[in-house]
């Protein structure tokens, strides 16, 4: 019997390990299907703190990683299926063929950003693909990106990118933005958005280094095809939490996120703590997930204490 299992090894999973297991906790962490998360895939980190010069997103879960474990935290390579709550109070996570139990368990499983499903996605994610404007905008100065989608977050995105690229195209399957109002008209007023209405992008285009030049659009009114060269794609399509194993033991939005209590990170069901993108569809950002895996363990500390 675990006193905490945290599921997921992000910046949320990682840090909820740091303070659970400096708290004599011992927890066990479980690290899913992609261990370290969101930040393995991407390349130079800026905007984490403490760190001047940037640090790659690997190296940075790795040392989170170091931190946890030189602190007695364990970590199990396993990907939870369902998680119950039996009726001693205690937690059942089911893993495959394995299960474990647990008094008190921390969800960090992240949010996966949506993509589109194209050949060569997968290994072009940190080379001219990505999902996230302020984690990876400032690297493409003075050259043209796109951004795909049609939604708040595309227009937002859109909007923050023109602080650093030449150009930025908006593509979009339609002929008008489904965003709100005051998103679409700023957007759109903004000089260096260009929109590319009734569009989809078909392929992507690489160099002879496997980096981003273009991509193939494919009108979906005259059904001719184009190449618009970008150095880099942003795809702003949405994001899946990963809360789909948990079912009734937690309530949700209609997007699947996690819903906490006020002001916690704690959930409907007392000892199941959420923490980080499964439960936060606004910041989306390293050291908010950080802070809320912080936040995750200083409640489950206080719950296994009696003094939740």
């Amino acid at each position: 019997m675990e006193n905490v299992i945290i599921i997921g090894t992000g910046c949320a999973g990682y840090t909820a390990a740091i303070y659970t297991a400096r708290a004599n906790l011992s927890p066990l962490l479980l690290t899913g299907t992609q261990p370290g998360g969101q930040l393995t895939t991407t390349t130079e980190v800026e905007n984490f703190p403490g760190h001047p010069d940037g640090i790659m997103g690997p190296e940075l879960m790795m040392r989170m990683q170091q931190q946890a474990e030189k602190f007695g935290a364990r970590i199990a390579w396993a990907n939870v299926d369902a998680v119950e709550k039996r009726a001693d109070g205690n937690f059942l996570l089911k893993a495959g063929a394995e299960t474990f139990e647990a008094k008190t368990v921390i969800v960090a499983t992240g949010a996966a950003p949506r993509h589109l499903g194209l050949p060569g996605e997968k290994g072009l994610i940190g080379h001219g693909l990505t999902s996230c404007a302020t984690c990876d905008g400032a690297f493409y100065r003075d050259v043209p990106v796109c951004v795909i989608g049609g939604g708040d977050s595309a227009c937002e995105e859109a909007d923050f990118l023109t602080r650093f690229a030449s150009k930025v195209y908006l593509i979009h399957r339609r002929d008008e933005l489904r965003a709100s109002k005051i998103m679409a008209e700023r957007a759109l007023a903004n000089p260096k958005i260009e929109p590319v209405w009734n569009s989809t992008v078909g392929e992507y285009l690489t160099d002879e280094k496997g980096e981003m030049r273009a991509v193939k659009l494919k009108n979906l009114v005259t059904g001719t095809e184009s190449e618009l060269e970008v150095a880099c794609v942003f795809v702003a399509i949405g994001h899946v939490p990963n809360s789909g194993f948990l079912g009734d033991l937690v309530d949700k939005d209609k997007d699947g996120y996690i819903l906490q209590t006020p002001g916690r990170t704690a959930t409907k069901t007392s000892g199941l703590f959420a923490a980080g993108d499964v439960a936060d569809h606004y910041y989306r950002q390293a050291i908010t997930a950080a802070g809320q895996g912080c936040a995750a363990a200083l409640e489950a500390e206080r719950y296994l204490s009696g003094h939740a």
